[in-house]
C-alpha cells in the first residue's frame, strides 16, 4: 500500500488505519460520529494527499481538456473551478473531477485515488495532437483540508491569500502557514471550508498548525468514515458506489456536466447524444428509511406493499450508499430506482436481514447547511 507523508501522524494520533484506493489511510480517530458532529458545528481537518494532481500545461491545454472531458475548461476564468468527469466512448463515467484553472494556459486536474492513474492515461492519450503536456503531481502534494462553519475563522490568521474574497470553487496561490500553497474553496462534506496543495513533506505541518490552530474551537481531526457520512448527507456521489463505468451522468441526475455547446468534439459525446435522447432507464434518489434497519451499498430495493418474502421478490434498484445520519438522526440512503418509482414521496422497500423495511423517496440532497 501507499503511504501519504501524514502516515506517522495518523498513527500517533491513534487513528485506526485501513487500506483504501490502495493505500493506508485513516478511517477514524476518536469515533465517526464524533468526528461527522465536529465538521457539522465547528471544523475537521482532512488528509486527502491521496487524491491524484494532475497538472495540463501549454497552448492548447483547455482545448485538450475540453476534448478529453465532459465539461469545458476553457470557458474557466483564471483561478475558478467547476466540477467535471471523464467518460469512456460509451457514455460510462471512468471518474468525476475538479478542474482548476490556474493561469491561462495551465490547469490542475485532481482526481480520485484509485482512479488517478487510470484518468492520467486516458488524459495523456486524448492529449495527443494538442500543444499540452501532462504532468502527474499527485505523489509531491499533499492536500489537507479543513472543513466546517469555523473553519474560514480559524484559516484566516494562517494566510495570507483573501479569503473573504475567495469564492466557492475558486482558488488562488499564496502562503499557509509559511508554506507555499494552492487555496482552493471546494471541499466534500457539505459545509463550508478549504483544500489546501502544499509540497509533499509540508503535509504534516499543515495539519498540525491546523489542529493546534482549531483546538480553541473544538477542531479535531477526520477520517474517511466521517468523510463518507458527510458526503452522502450532502448528496455528493462516491465514485464506485453512485457513479461507475456502467452509469452515465445522466442516470445520476448530473447531466449538467455535459456541454454539447461547446467548440470541437469530446470523447463520449454521441453516446451521450444518444442517452439523453432515449431518456433514463434508472435515476438516482435518495432514501429515508421509515422503519428499522439501515439500508446498506448493495442492499436490493423492492415496489412498495408486498408481503412476498425477500427471496423471492425481484427487486427494482439496488442501494448505492447507507448509513445512519448522525445530523438527520434517521437512516439514510441513495439507490438507483426505475424512473417511474423515483418521484419524492413514494414509498418503496429495502431488503435489510430478512425483512423488507419501507424507505420514502427524497429529494437529494439530505442536508444543506444553514445560509
Amino acid at each position: 500500500m501507499r503511504a501519504t507523508a501524514l502516515l506517522e501522524r495518523h498513527r500517533s494520533l491513534g487513528a485506526r488505519l485501513v487500506e483504501f484506493a490502495g493505500w493506508e489511510m485513516p478511517v477514524q480517530y476518536g469515533g465517526i460520529v464524533e468526528e461527522h458532529r465536529a465538521v457539522r458545528q465547528r471544523a475537521g481537518v482532512f488528509d486527502l494527499s491521496h487524491m491524484g494532481e494532475l497538472h495540463v500545461q501549454g497552448g492548447q491545454a483547455g482545448e485538450a481538456l475540453a476534448h478529453a472531458l465532459l465539461t469545458d475548461p476553457p470557458a474557466l476564468a483564471v483561478g475558478r473551478a467547476h466540477y467535471s468527469m471523464i467518460c469512456a466512448p460509451d457514455g460510462g463515467v471512468i471518474d468525476d473531477l475538479i478542474v482548476y484553472r490556474l493561469a491561462p494556459d495551465h490547469f490542475m486536474v485532481v482526481a480520485n485515488a484509485g482512479n488517478a492513474p487510470v484518468v492520467a492515461d486516458e488524459l495523456r492519450a486524448r492529449m495527443a495532437g494538442f500543444d499540452a503536456a501532462l504532468d502527474d503531481a499527485s505523489l509531491r502534494t499533499s492536500l489537507v483540508a479543513i472543513q466546517g462553519p469555523l473553519a474560514a475563522a480559524i484559516l484566516t490568521p494562517l494566510t495570507d491569500v483573501d479569503l473573504a474574497a475567495l469564492r466557492y470553487y475558486a482558488i488562488a496561490p499564496g502562503h499557509v502557514a509559511g508554506h507555499a500553497a494552492l487555496v482552493a474553496r471546494t471541499g466534500y462534506t457539505g459545509e463550508d471550508g478549504f483544500e489546501c496543495f502544499v509540497a509533499w513533506d509540508e503535509g504534516t505541518d499543515l495539519f498540525d498548525v491546523f489542529l493546534e490552530a482549531g483546538a480553541p474551537q473544538g477542531t479535531v481531526p477526520v477520517g474517511l468514515g466521517a468523510r463518507d457520512t458527510l458526503r452522502l448527507e450532502a448528496g455528493m456521489p462516491l465514485y464506485g458506489n453512485e457513479l461507475t463505468r456502467d452509469t452515465t451522468p445522466f442516470d445520476a441526475g448530473l447531466g449538467r456536466v455535459v456541454k454539447f455547446a461547446k467548440a470541437g468534439e469530446f470523447v463520449g459525446r454521441e453516446a451521450l447524444q444518444a442517452a439523453q435522447e432515449r431518456g433514463r432507464s434508472k435515476a438516482l434518489v435518495g432514501l429515508v428509511v421509515r422503519g428499522r434497519g439501515i439500508a446498506r451499498h448493495g442492499y436490493p430495493v423492492h415496489r412498495g406493499g408486498g408481503e412476498a418474502a425477500v427471496e423471492e421478490a425481484v427487486p427494482i434498484g439496488t442501494v448505492t450508499s447507507g448509513t445512519q445520519s448522525p445530523t438527520l438522526g434517521v437512516p439514510i440512503a441513495m439507490a438507483y430506482v426505475p424512473p417511474d418509482a423515483a418521484d419524492a414521496g413514494t414509498i418503496l422497500e429495502v431488503a435489510i436481514r430478512d425483512a423488507r423495511v419501507p424507505v420514502e423517496v427524497v429529494a437529494l440532497p439530505f442536508y444543506r447547511r444553514p445560509s
